[in-house]
């Protein structure tokens, strides 16, 4: 006989296990200006480079931002904005890939 709360605990479970941040990772919260896109994604090694697995969210101020649990270590990744790769970055640590351009570089400590 099932129980008239289960699929809710279930549903409830589910939640939680996505919310939990194992013991060594940190929170780390991306960030980039762009109000004009209709759309940005973060990829990079952490998600194997899907370029649609980690949609950013849109804030009023134009800015998009998404948050990720992430190890200690070293990081290489990029934003893609309307289906293009963002290739500018004045002022941050960037390493050259195999595509002869550059990805940005993240440290998790």
């Amino acid at each position: 006989m099932k129980r008239k709360d289960e699929g809710k605990i279930k549903n409830m479970e589910k939640s939680v296990r996505k919310e939990t941040i194992k013991k060594n990772e940190k929170k780390v919260e991306f960030s980039l200006s762009a109000p004009e896109a209709k759309e940005v994604f973060l990829a990079g090694e952490f998600n194997h480079w899907d370029v649609r697995s980690i949609p950013m969210k849109r804030r009023k101020d134009g800015n998009w931002k998404v948050n990720a649990s992430l190890p200690p270590g070293r990081y290489e990744y990029k934003f893609s904005v309307d289906n293009h790769w963002l290739e500018d970055f004045p002022s941050m640590e960037l390493a050259p890939n195999s595509f002869g351009t550059q990805n940005l570089v993240l440290w998790v400590k």
